[in-house]
């Protein structure tokens, strides 16, 4: 069963340590699914990273699917400081071409890849 977006994010804080495990099932369920129900209500805006990263995704993935975001999404903050989310000094340059453009305007920087599977 696919968990909403709120518990993906409470999955994630609890267990930052596997947090792209919990993500990446979630982008996967709601590939698979394509039901708007599991991001309909939005999370608590206190982690400016995980915040951006899901309403990102979430952006990223309505594209994708050819649904229509949810409207809290236009209230979810960006981050201050871009973040390159690999964490990988030598990756910046790349990222920064790479990153989709939903990640860009939340100042998040991924590889071109990053929410593939292949």
């Amino acid at each position: 069963m696919m968990s909403t977006i709120k518990e993906v994010k409470q999955e994630i804080v609890e267990d930052p340590k596997n947090w792209i495990i919990h993500f990446m099932d979630f982008v996967d369920d709601f590939r698979y699914y394509k039901d708007l129900s599991f991001v309909s209500k939005p999370f608590d805006f206190d982690n400016e990273r995980i915040d951006a990263l899901l309403t990102a995704t979430i952006e990223y993935l309505c594209d994708e699917l050819g649904l229509e975001p949810p409207e809290w999404v236009e209230e979810a903050p960006s981050c201050k400081y871009p973040w390159f989310v690999s964490g990988m000094e030598n990756l910046k340059a790349i990222a920064i071409v790479e990153s989709p453009l939903r990640f860009r305007m939340r100042k998040i920087f991924t590889l071109g890849n990053f929410l593939s599977r292949t």
